[in-house]
């Protein structure tokens, strides 16, 4: 009898051999003033959705190299959403058990993909002392570590592996992509690591390009003041400490809503449907452009896809919700300063 299994040219033996190689593309409708190029990889169309799919089978597969993770683990992290998927498609794969610890701003859709693909989920509900759920989420996957048998925690905020999927997969495919040098990069922020590991390959490849880190307004990543952040996967609540910001040349700060407008006018003009960090990323490369040179050629990434959005920034009512809140956060300084 023939074996069907045997290895076949052009075909894959799991999801996970998938993940990367990545379009590149230009975003001339969306920035089409002379002089200029920008170029974004589109980590949206790995598998799981987005870019996290790397981050997550490169953490694996270097902790199953290592013997930290064995056969029968249970593997246990935190996360606000994409990560926690993409761990999860692979420990379907890799027959793990896993647990996702979430917290109130993870989108119910994310929660129902991690149910879906096998995850257990836990849900905190106290927010730490800057507001936000990250430290609660921490606190409870060491608790956790104590409870169950065989269990590893992944840590995507020190594990060096997290840069290190960035450095060696998505920005040496990017190096590969261009066939001229790029001046800015410019990548959301949350871990960090995507950030960190695409800057130091390209650096080695492009060694004068500037790299900017977009974060959210009330982030405390770079020394801001805490305050209230309704779109998960950028932004922190705490310093990881994968962090090193001077690697980093400057830093461009996005609200909710410009966010949100940044998505709206990436679907409309490139009909490209992203999360919520990749119209963060559209709304920092607009308040910079100004301010650049010319020519300017601006490298970016666009890191998950739009539909675990659709509550968010691409649902009317929460927009409108988000301008009401701001009002009132400014009728009421106004009437602090009278």
């Amino acid at each position: 009898m023939v074996d069907l299994k045997v290895e076949s040219r052009g075909v894959k033996r799991s999801v996970l051999e998938c993940v990367g190689h990545t379009p590149l593309v230009s975003l001339d409708r969306l920035f089409p003033e002379p002089g200029v190029q920008v170029m974004s990889k589109m980590e949206l169309m790995n598998p799981g959705g987005s870019m996290k799919d790397r981050t997550a089978r490169y953490m694996i597969q270097q902790g199953m190299r290592e013997g930290k993770i064995r056969p029968g683990s249970h593997l246990i992290e935190s996360s606000s959403g994409n990560l926690g998927i993409a761990v999860a498609m692979a420990a379907r794969v890799l027959g793990l058990s896993f647990t996702c610890v979430v917290d109130p701003k993870t989108t119910a859709t994310h929660i129902r993909i991690l149910r879906r693909l096998g995850a257990g989920v836990e849900m905190v509900r106290e927010p730490d002392k800057n507001g936000g759920y990250l430290d609660s989420r921490i606190r409870r996957v060491k608790e956790l570590l104590h409870t169950i048998p065989d269990s590893f925690w992944i840590n995507q905020y020190a594990n060096e592996n997290n840069w290190k999927a960035h450095y060696h997969g998505t920005a040496a495919e990017m190096a590969d992509q261009l066939d001229r040098p790029v001046d800015v990069f410019f990548a959301a922020v949350s871990t960090t690591g995507s950030l960190l590991g695409c800057a130091r390959r390209l650096r080695e490849h492009f060694p004068s390009i500037r790299v900017v880190a977009v974060d959210a307004v009330g982030s405390v990543l770079f020394g801001g003041p805490p305050g209230k952040r309704e779109l998960p996967g950028i932004g922190a609540s705490r310093v990881p400490e994968l962090f090193s910001p001077e690697e980093i040349d400057e830093v461009v700060h996005v609200d909710d809503r410009e966010a949100a407008r940044g998505c709206r006018e990436l679907l409309e003009r490139e009909g490209i449907f992203a999360g919520g960090s990749s119209g963060s990323v559209v709304a920092a490369i607009r308040k910079t452009l100004g301010k650049l040179p010319r020519p300017c050629r601006i490298l970016t990434l666009f890191p998950d896809r739009g539909d675990r959005y659709l509550d968010l920034v691409y649902n009317d009512d929460w927009v409108d919700r988000l301008a009401a809140g701001q009002e009132e956060e400014r009728t009421s300084i106004m009437g602090e300063r009278v």
